[in-house]
């Protein structure tokens, strides 16, 4: 069973935190590139690069395992039709997180995630 995380979360329930990166995660798909805070970048990296990596299967359970993650059905399409089929051959570290700096209205730390 997964350890829970230690200190507060991104939203404020576990539930929150999950719904948070499932929808951040379905963006990167769709868009490959977004700008982010950088606890979310860090913490979206490793859910993404596992949602790929079961994509990169292809079969019916790899994609239903999916769905229960992104609800998006375009997004799932793009994922195993696009993405997924581009990093057959690549084992591992399908995103990029470049840091861009502050933001201007409370100086959170923001980066800029994207695929590879």
């Amino acid at each position: 069973m997964p350890r829970p995380k230690k200190g507060p979360r991104l939203g404020g329930s576990p539930s929150h935190q999950k719904a948070m990166l499932d929808n951040l995660a379905t963006s990167l798909i769709m868009e490959e590139r977004i700008a982010t805070t950088k606890a979310k970048a860090k913490l979206l990296r490793p859910h993404v690069e596992k949602i790929i990596t079961k994509a990169r299967r292809g079969d019916l359970h790899a994609r239903r395992t999916v769905i229960k993650r992104i609800t998006d059905i375009e997004a799932v399409t793009k994922l195993f039709d696009e993405v997924a089929p581009r990093y057959a051959e690549r084992p591992g570290g399908y995103t990029r997180i470049v840091k861009t700096g502050s933001r201007r209205g409370d100086g959170a730390e923001m980066a800029i995630i994207e695929l590879v």
